[in-house]
């Protein structure tokens, strides 16, 4: 069985490779290991081999975890899963980011509970690109209008969108959902300032990150192929 270490070395590569297929600048793709239903000896093991990024999809998992882990300070918490409204006092505390952001009643909660003494919180608008009534995310036609009020709002800033294609689909379909949602951040960025310029796609997987990569992801969200399958990892 391949270690977590073994693994973090594997799909870096794996990312490098694609930039570089892409024609992209080494170091533009960033790795977010997918956490959730990991134990929190899982995480410090990853985070001996040198990743910092980590994404929780359940609160209390995740706060339980940050408790334990408290003692690396330096990692970086993603929240990456479905909000509930009541619940967002801890998620604007205890993450730098949030990717799932998918209405603006959240998004005026985070800003208002988010402490402001601490550095605004990075939101990506999540987008339910291929329509699935499953998933989570406003439509796309919705986003520029949403994206546009949250970008106003002091303490968090707006980085980008995320999405979480049809894992159905074939390679094609699946490319032109990434392209599709890149597209929309260049609407989206055209009708904002510069200084409020969105930089951020959070888009791929452990099955199809080549694919998001080459498409413009700026963020790949893995979890099977760091820590090994389970039912419910990423």
């Amino acid at each position: 069985m391949s270690s977590i270490a073994d693994n973090i070395e594997s799909v870096t590569r794996r990312i490098q490779k694609a930039t570089i297929d892409a024609g992209r600048k080494p170091g533009t793709v960033r790795l977010l290991a997918v956490s959730k239903t990991r134990p929190a000896s899982d995480i410090r093991t990853a985070a001996s081999s040198g990743q910092r990024a980590f994404g929780e999809n359940y609160l209390q998992e995740a706060l339980d975890k940050i408790e334990a882990l408290s003692d690396l300070t330096d990692l970086e918490w993603h929240f990456i899963g479905p909000i509930q409204s009541n619940k967002t006092r801890p998620i604007a505390n205890q993450f730098s980011w949030v990717h799932s952001v998918d209405r603006l009643k959240v998004a005026r909660r985070l800003n208002e509970q988010r402490d402001p003494a601490l550095a605004p919180l990075n939101i990506c608008l999540q987008v339910n690109i291929d329509r699935e009534a499953s998933k989570s995310g406003c439509h796309p036609e919705e986003a520029v209008a949403l994206a546009s009020t949250i970008a106003g709002l002091p303490n968090l800033r707006l980085r980008g969108l995320m999405a979480i294609p049809d894992p159905r689909q074939g390679d094609t379909e699946l490319r032109q959902s990434f392209r599709q949602l890149a597209q929309l951040l260049t609407t989206i960025n055209e009708q904002l300032p510069p200084e409020q310029a969105l930089d951020t796609l959070s888009m791929g997987m452990s099955g199809d990150l080549e694919s998001a990569i080459a498409e413009g992801a700026t963020w790949v969200r893995v979890g099977t192929a760091l820590f090994g399958a389970r039912a419910s990892a990423g």
